[in-house]
């Protein structure tokens, strides 16, 4: 039996459309039709992985989002939504998403998603060698042992993946890094397409260690990327 999956969505041809889909890829699924029974089996049982609609009877997924984040769930979310709006993604990620997609999407592209999501959270889990390195960028010091950013001594808090991405740059200082390649590297995807995921954690990313309105190490690269620059 292969791993399992929540889907939690209202639209009856669409969750049996992802059933038939991901069993084909191998994968268990389990299906919850509102935000409040679904809420209820994430909180009640494992999964590998959660995929969540927006617009759900009785709770939506945004809120669903939250409490699972805030109750420390960490199962990945790939958020489903037919409204494709930069309020909403931003809004998605920002609560702990993992990713979204926007209706209607390729099941080829959803499960290249699913796939990496779990291989990342898998990945994430595993232990890792006590020797690790320490780099160092102003006053701060990220321990890749630890998994770990300190900040004169102080801990500054991240999510998986915004440590995932700062981990990335400070291995690769001052190269100039296009969005593709940080979609493959850190997200794990082996695809072209593109996705504003890439933007938004910078973004949060920067609110940590940066000046956002005048950035000093992590700096964007009009029309190709980011570049992650050591003084």
């Amino acid at each position: 039996m292969g791993e399992r999956i929540l889907i939690v969505e209202d639209e009856r041809g669409m969750h049996i459309a992802l059933q038939d889909r991901l069993a084909d890829e191998g994968y268990e699924t389990v299906v919850e039709t509102d935000g409040i029974r679904g809420e209820e089996r994430a909180r009640s049982e494992e999964f590998a992985l959660i995929l969540l609609d927006v617009m759900l009877p009785g709770r939506d997924g945004f809120q669903v989002c939250r409490n699972l984040r805030d109750v420390s769930i960490h199962t990945p979310i790939l958020m489903l939504t037919a409204r494709n709006t930069t309020i909403d993604t931003v809004m998605g990620l920002r609560i702990g998403a993992d990713d979204y997609l926007v209706k209607p999407f390729d099941m080829q592209v959803l499960v290249a998603r699913v796939d990496a999501l779990i291989r990342r959270s898998r990945l994430a889990t595993r232990p890792r060698a006590a020797a690790g390195g320490l780099y160092r960028f102003g006053r701060f010091i990220l321990d890749t042992s630890s998994r770990e950013l300190r900040r004169d001594g102080r801990r500054v808090d991240l999510s998986l993946q915004e440590y995932r991405l700062l981990e990335f740059f400070v291995k690769n200082p001052g190269r100039t890094v296009d969005r593709n390649e940080l979609l493959n590297e850190v997200w794990g995807y082996e695809t072209e397409t593109s996705t504003r995921t890439i933007d938004v954690h910078v973004s949060w990313l920067r609110r940590k260690i940066d000046e956002p309105r005048n950035p000093r190490y992590l700096l964007t690269v009009r029309g190709y990327g980011y570049r992650f620059v050591v003084e």
